[in-house]
């Protein structure tokens, strides 16, 4: 069993995977209030900073497949915090007043995670390790 217990905690799967669980909690409860994902309240903030992009401008911010991006603004559409308008071929996403509205309290939400994992992990630490985190995503992307 001690084996197994090493096992698992000096792989960076299951760690990353523990870690993005715990992560997700943190995230849930500050956005309860919102009536939001974490996942949709990111899309938000990025139709509102950019308004008019593509969905598959968002999938590559996002990280995410199209048919998941496509799903996430559906149901933002039907929350009627952005809208949908097409352009030629291509749809683009813009905000809705009610999603601009709602940006401070998103905002307020992750803040309060970003205060919450510091106040755990310390806020050097935190953000060396969202840094080492990104750079790992991006150096396994390339692989």
């Amino acid at each position: 069993m001690a084996d197994t217990h090493c096992l698992l905690h000096n792989c960076l799967y299951f760690s990353a995977n523990a870690l993005a669980r715990a992560l997700t909690r943190l995230a849930e409860e500050a956005f309860a209030p919102t009536g939001l994902a974490p996942t949709h309240a990111f899309l938000l903030m990025l139709v509102v900073e950019q308004p008019g992009i593509t969905p598959s401008t968002l999938a590559g911010h996002l990280h995410l497949a199209p048919s998941t991006v496509t799903r996430l603004v559906d149901a933002l559409i039907y929350k009627q915090l952005l809208e949908k308008r097409p352009k030629g071929k291509a749809s683009h996403i813009f905000p809705t007043k009610a999603g601009k509205d709602l940006l401070e309290h998103v905002a307020k939400a992750w803040k309060s995670i970003y205060l919450r994992y510091s106040e755990i992990l310390g806020e050097q630490a935190g953000n060396d390790l969202a840094q080492a985190i990104n750079a790992a995503c991006e150096r396994l992307g390339q692989a």
